[in-house]
Order: structure tokens, then sequence, then C-alpha cells
């Protein structure tokens, strides 16, 4: 009878989670050439097939249907086994996986994850970036970082920092050459950096003022589903980008980049980060808990 490694089975689960071979080897950090091997040996090993694979994509066969059925509950047991043990480390270690929106690991990244990396050289965090919400539990994750107003019910949310907003900028030069918007129906009359959400719907700007509220569907040259490339665009005088404060706040301070409907600008929920009860955590994950919890408040200093 074969023995089949923890990787093999990992492997198939994440395959059949993410319903491809590359996405699946990036959350894991293995190549894709590694992954579909150790898909392979495992499909040998069993005789069977577990997934149909084509060009375009990847499906459970009936067979791998029920195999993942099976197996994903007693994996979830010997992770769970696993960490029970690593809890007893004394010195944090191993992996800590995050799931987070990509301007929510921004503004945690260099006052949270970094200096945590820091001061704890043997854990390894692994960040996944994804703008929409994401499950998790399901996802194999350890925590995740949302707005706080996005936190699923059933889980733990530590507050991180104080309240955020978007703001709306553009280069001095770009001002000067097309006038200052006053009120957001000004917007009409110039070139703004459209952003696609990760449901394929064109993001409407926000806006907030003496209890008005209104959105704006912005028109311009450029649609990105990356809002962090607006801030580059910008910064060349193309046009006007809504950007998280936190991603441009060094560009506004060295006159870079200069605001406009601020009294507009309404008031966004604070980050949280969150994560399910756990019984028996690691010290790893106990570690980054207590650090955040320490150093919640540095992110707006």
């Amino acid at each position: 009878m074969a023995l089949n490694s923890l990787a093999e089975l990992d492997a198939v689960l994440m395959v059949a989670r993410r319903g491809k071979f590359r996405t699946a080897a990036l959350e894991l950090g293995v190549s894709t050439t590694a992954l579909s091997n150790a898909v392979g040996k495992l499909e040998r090993s069993l005789g069977v097939r577990l997934f149909n694979r084509t060009t375009r994509s990847v499906s459970l066969t009936e067979a791998g249907q029920q195999f993942v059925a099976q197996i994903a509950p007693a994996v979830r047991d010997i992770h769970e086994a696993m960490d029970v043990a690593r809890s007893q480390q004394a010195t944090p270690s191993g992996t800590l996986r995050i799931n987070a929106f990509p301007t929510a690991a921004r503004e945690i990244f260099s006052w949270l994850v970094l200096p945590f990396l820091r001061a704890h050289p043997n854990v390894h965090i692994d960040i996944v970036t994804e703008g929409r919400l994401v499950d998790i539990v399901a996802g194999g994750f350890d925590l995740g970082v949302r707005s706080a107003d996005l936190v699923p019910g059933d889980m733990i949310a530590l507050p991180l920092g104080r309240a955020r907003r978007n703001v709306v900028v553009g280069s001095p030069s770009y001002l000067k050459a097309h006038g200052t918007p006053m009120i957001p129906q000004d917007l009409a009359g110039h070139s703004c950096f459209r952003v696609r959400l990760p449901n394929g719907a064109i993001h409407r700007w926000p806006f907030e003022k003496d209890g008005e509220s209104v959105h704006i569907d912005v028109e311009g040259a450029v649609t990105l589903d990356e809002a962090s490339l607006a801030r580059t665009a910008a910064l060349a005088s193309v046009g006007l980008a809504l950007a998280m404060e936190s991603d441009v706040r060094d560009d506004i301070k060295a006159g870079r980049l200069v605001c406009v409907l601020e009294d507009w600008t309404p008031i966004l929920a604070p980050l949280s980060l969150y994560y399910p009860n756990r019984r028996n955590p690691t010290a790893a994950f106990k570690a980054f808990i207590d650090f955040a919890r320490r150093h919640s408040g540095a992110g707006d200093a």
C-alpha cells in the first residue's frame, strides 16, 4: 500500500479549492510544475484521475470529488494536531497565512508585518491579496484583514488603528491646467481614473457632506483593476485619482499631489484583523495577535 505525503494531499485540496494549478501553486509557495507533479504522483498511486484538465480550466472528476470530500476533514485534523504540537514551542516559528484586500495589505505591511518579522525571524508570513471577500477558514488562512464592517459575525476581530478615508488627488500641474473641482459634479469636466471591481463593475466614486450622499460614475481615458496604479498616473499629471489616503500621504506631504473635494470625502470603517476561534493556536499565531494588539495604533502615527 502506497504511503502518500501530506504535501500531495494539500496539493490536491488546494487545486480543488482554487480551480487553477497556477493560483494553487502561488498560494502553496511552489512552482506550477512541482504542484502538477505532486498531483500526478498521487493520481498514479491511486490509479484514478482526480482532475479533468484542459488548457483553460481544471475540474474534479467524480472520483476526485469523492476523494476530496473524504480526505478534507482528515487533513484538517492532521494540520490541527500539528498546530497543537507547534503551540508548545517556546520560540514562534512556522508559516502564518493572511488574506487581505490589497489596500489593507499595504496599510499594515510597514507598521505591523515587517516589524513583527524583525522581532520573530523564525516566522514566515504568506500574504494573499484579493479584492473579493474570502472565507478564510475554507481558504486555509490563519488570519484575514478587512474593513471592520465586512468582518463575518462568527469571527474574532481585533481593530487596527483609526478610521480611514479615500481622497481625490491630482498633481499641481494637472490642477493648474484643468482647474480644481469644488463639488463632486465638477468631476464631469475632468479626466479621472476608473477602477474595475472584482465583480467586473466600475467603482462609482462615493462622496458625502452634511447628510447628502452621492456616487459619481467618473469618466476618463484609463480603466484599471488595481487602484494603486491610479497613483502613478496621477503623479504623471494625466488626471484625478481616488486613492486610499495612506497610499498617497507621503505624496501629499511632499507636494507631489494635492487633495481636492476634502469636505466631501467620507470616513471609512477602520481595518480589523480577524480569525476564527482556535483551541490550540500556534506560538507564531499567538505572537502575531499579541504584537498586533500592542501596535494597533502605530499605523496612523
